[in-house]
């Protein structure tokens, strides 16, 4: 079921948001957080050893939920990181079996990228739902037609694997995050990881407040569609 109860998850997203530095301080009201926003924090191509563990522990200690699109190929070993995911209110999606551009493909080999990469992830979570991020952000009608779940790609491109330059990546997140973003990094480079959790820092202070792409659409009321594409969602009201 794609619906979240979303004020649940909310708040207890807020009661484990704590400083940095581990001081006692009151949580943060769902009413300061709307002021800046919601946005959704993504990252494709992991599972990465070294990387993903990093930047999980960083989201930890910051009390802040992302979305991770895997690639099956990668899993094997990294099943724990995986699983940790889960755990800690991660929302996990498909991001194909091998990393392949899915335009163009038949619906033979669209279901062998999706179908084999989501029964990966769902022998180590069970019978979740899967939401699709296609590599590239390629889609054809195809891709529509046979990719049984909700098609996620983003309004915010980092382009985090152009330069790896933290500072650069910093830059491109806080001048086009808006209410509703979907943010694009890939968690398999340290530059990414570092300005993830500069972003998150940064956006935290101006009020911007992180949750699941899951848990954006069940803020905004939305039910997400199989076969529909999904760049951002609509700012909301307060």
């Amino acid at each position: 079921m794609w619906s979240l109860w979303a004020a649940a998850l909310i708040l207890a997203q807020l009661a484990a948001l704590l400083p940095l530095d581990s001081r006692a301080e009151a949580a943060r009201p769902a009413s300061a957080a709307a002021r800046g926003g919601y946005v959704a924090l993504t990252f494709d191509d992991g599972p990465w050893p070294e990387t993903t563990q990093a930047l999980l522990e960083g989201l930890a200690q910051r009390g802040v939920k992302a979305t991770f699109f895997l690639i099956g190929s990668q899993v094997a070993g990294q099943e724990d990181l995986v699983r940790r995911m889960a755990a800690e209110g991660h929302q996990v999606g498909v991001h194909t079996w091998d990393h392949v551009q899915l335009k163009g493909m038949t619906p033979e080999q669209i279901d062998g990228q999706l179908g084999r990469c989501r029964a990966c992830l769902q022998e180590i979570l069970g019978p979740v739902e899967l939401m699709v991020r296609p590599p590239y952000g390629f889609v054809d009608d195809t891709l529509l037609r046979c990719a049984q779940a909700p098609i996620i790609c983003w309004s915010v491109d980092t382009e985090d694997w152009k330069d790896r330059n933290a500072d650069r990546i910093v830059d491109t997140v806080t001048d086009q995050v808006r209410d509703g973003s979907i943010i694009l990094m890939h968690d398999i480079f340290e530059t990414s990881v570092e300005a993830a959790l500069q972003c998150v820092d940064l956006l935290l202070a101006e009020d911007y407040y992180f949750v699941t792409v899951e848990e954006l659409f069940a803020l905004r009321g939305v039910t997400p569609e199989k076969g529909q594409v999904y760049l951002n969602l609509p700012p909301g009201t307060g």
